[in-house]
């Protein structure tokens, strides 16, 4: 171990530990792809000079902004900023939010330069204004650094990325939140029993998928984030969310049925992270990462948006960060018992629905819009109450004491854009469940089957009828739609009947199509049938010809507006 900034900065007798050079001196790649596999492989993983010469070259390759901090800029400036301050008594930027240097195996020289380039990176970019994942990212690159301005400068080139299409590190409370959110939709989708666990057990379910960033920048060992950082600089920020799920399907593997070692699951999982070398391999958590079967960047980076826009909605931005922590609380406890009232579900049931919608409306509260005892058994009511409600929950009780019902992403007066035939619309973000006799969710097909298609721009000319007696359509929805993630027009399905959500005519009301109907409920809503359908791909929710008892539909209403 011969580099130079093993010698400056890190604790040697620790470093020879964790990784030795025993890889490859040298990397003649030049295609992305075969850079993709050797960076998952570990190519340069055990070799220090040549994951500094693959570092140095991946980083200058990031596109910047045309004026960006270099490491002259570094030396200019970090004898002001740091004054006679001794660095180990230096204030870390407001912007980390008292986050804890990574140790990472450096030495006191190297723990006070972390601090040194934070406050001129503070400096030099007064625009950040939340990045906890920060001192991590420093603590790391000064292993491959020659000095603190090398490192300053390759940090820089990563704040300053200016490519639309890679994202790369939460610089503002705004992103970081929405982040979580996405983290929190992602899990629900892909994770779901691990998503159970967590609503079992935690009062505040955002509040644990908050810490998301937080496993990967600072709890995981040094040569576990090495290994992550390795792809995270080759393929962007989707590396870390699958990184961070696989590392909850761990968790979920080997604490489900067991107690937790604390009341704080979110305490428990950083327990897990730090000691995850007990569990698994970093190979295994890099192999399961990318066994997860996730949509395309385009797909994930719409969810972000619109999650960003839902806060923004609801004002949480970076300048009302108090604020905004306290919102959280109102995330799975926005049902409360006192002033929530259902003939059809309980409380728990409905905090149960509540952990499985997208987490930018698990921010507000539900909000009773249609109910059948209340309003009458007339499906045009029904109609009349939802209308100007996005989204929407159908909750179905048959006289058989059966309890089923659909998250549905779309108001209800896109159906009259059909002129007065029945139509589809709506999201994949829409689903189908049941309660009673048991609890079984039904999502998108693709979801489970991401096989089926492969992201595409469909023009509204592509739109044809579905085989069936229904028009069925893909209206192209305005860009500022609050739910633009999973419209089936991003999508080149075989056919229409994986995107028939729901529908709605003057005699009767269809959720899921193609093969059959999920539900569907005649014009009086007094009787309905359940089966399996394409879009779903679901079991029947209740007996599959039953007369209904009681409907409801709930909105989301925010907690401000009350």
């Amino acid at each position: 171990m011969d580099s130079p900034g093993y010698n400056c900065f890190v604790d040697r007798d620790k470093m020879d530990a964790s990784i030795q050079d025993l890889g490859p001196k040298e990397l003649n790649c030049t295609e992305l792809q075969e850079l993709k596999q050797l960076a998952r492989q570990g190519y340069w993983a055990q070799s220090h000079a040549l994951r500094g010469k693959v570092y140095q070259r991946l980083i200058r390759d990031i596109p910047c902004r045309t004026v960006t901090p270099d490491a002259s800029v570094y030396s200019d400036i970090v004898g002001k900023i740091v004054g006679k301050h001794s660095s180990s008594s230096l204030p870390l930027p407001e912007f980390v939010d008292n986050t804890q240097v990574p140790t990472y195996c450096l030495n006191t020289r190297g723990e006070g330069a972390v601090r040194k380039i934070l406050l001129c990176i503070a400096n030099q970019f007064p625009d950040i204004s939340f990045c906890p994942a920060l001192p991590a990212v420093v603590a790391l690159l000064l292993h491959y650094s020659i000095d603190e301005a090398e490192c300053f400068e390759k940090t820089c080139r990563i704040l300053a990325c200016n490519d639309p299409s890679k994202k790369l590190i939460d610089q503002s409370f705004l992103a970081f939140e929405s982040s979580c959110m996405t983290f929190g939709d992602l899990v629900n989708k892909y994770c779901q029993a691990a998503h159970k666990l967590m609503v079992a057990v935690s009062e505040d379910v955002l509040q644990v998928y908050s810490d998301w960033q937080r496993w990967l920048f600072g709890e995981l060992p040094l040569n576990y984030f090495a290994r992550v950082f390795d792809v995270f600089l080759v393929e962007g920020y989707k590396v870390l969310y699958r990184v961070a799920l696989a590392i909850l399907k761990f968790f979920h593997k080997v604490r489900a049925g067991q107690p937790l070692e604390s009341d704080n699951v979110k305490q428990d999982i950083r327990i897990f992270v730090k000691d995850i070398a007990k569990t698994v391999s970093p190979e295994k958590l890099l192999e399961k990462a990318f066994a997860i079967r996730l949509f395309s960047r385009k797909e994930i980076q719409l969810l972000q948006m619109a999650n960003e826009k839902a806060l923004k909605q609801k004002g949480i931005t970076v300048k009302q960060k108090s604020v905004s922590l306290s919102k959280r609380q109102f995330v799975h406890l926005a049902v409360h018992a006192e002033n929530f009232r259902s003939e059809i579900v309980s409380v728990k049931e409905m905090r149960d629905i509540w952990s499985w919608i997208p987490e930018r409306f698990a921010l507000c509260q539900p909000l009773l819009l249609f109910s059948s005892l209340q309003h009458g058994y007339s499906l045009t009511r029904f109609y009349f109450q939802c209308e100007g409600h996005e989204p929407t929950l159908l909750l179905i009780k048959t006289t058989q004491k059966e309890v089923c019902g659909a998250y549905l992403s779309t108001d209800w007066s896109e159906r009259n854009k059909f002129g007065g035939k029945l139509g589809f619309f709506g999201t994949g973000e829409c689903f189908v469940f049941r309660l009673q006799p048991e609890v079984q969710r039904y999502e998108w097909v693709v979801i489970k089957h991401p096989e089926l298609t492969r992201p595409t721009s469909l023009k509204s000319s592509e739109a044809a009828a579905a085989p069936s007696f229904l028009s069925h359509s893909v209206s192209s929805e305005p860009a500022d739609r609050l739910s633009p993630f999973l419209a089936a027009r991003h999508f080149n399905l075989p056919s229409k009947t994986e995107s028939m959500f729901m529908a709605g005519g003057n005699d009767c009301l269809i959720i899921g199509g193609g093969g059959g109907q999920a539900l569907y409920i005649d014009g009086d809503l007094n009787r309905g049938r359940t089966g399996h359908c394409d879009t779903f791909n679901n079991q029947p929710l209740c007996s599959e010809n039953f007369l209904i008892s009681a409907v409801e539909a709930w909105g989301f209403q925010d907690p401000d507006t009350q």
